[in-house]
């Protein structure tokens, strides 16, 4: 039995969720990156009802890191963030 390459694709074929709104993943990068370059205090809130307060040092596609003084950092994935608010 042989071992079978999936199919190749291109980068470009990928779907890719950014695309769907036109614009709207370019201003939420500009405001998370202004966010951790300033190192604004900031109140996460989740879908869930709880909120951590911390700054923004790093976000990507599909998450953000929260990081907090004196309690652990935190990876929060995209989807279960209701609203960020700048304390």
């Amino acid at each position: 039995m042989r071992f079978q390459r999936p199919p190749f694709r291109h980068h470009r074929e990928r779907e890719d969720d950014s695309q769907s709104e036109p614009g709207a993943g370019s201003r939420e990068s500009e405001y998370l990156r202004d966010l951790a370059d300033e190192k604004k205090t900031i109140a996460v809130h989740l879908r869930s009802g709880e909120t951590y307060r911390g700054f923004l040092e790093y976000y990507d596609k599909r998450f953000v890191r929260l990081t907090r003084q004196g309690a652990p950092n935190l990876f929060i994935f995209k989807q279960d963030i209701k609203y960020l608010s700048e304390e």
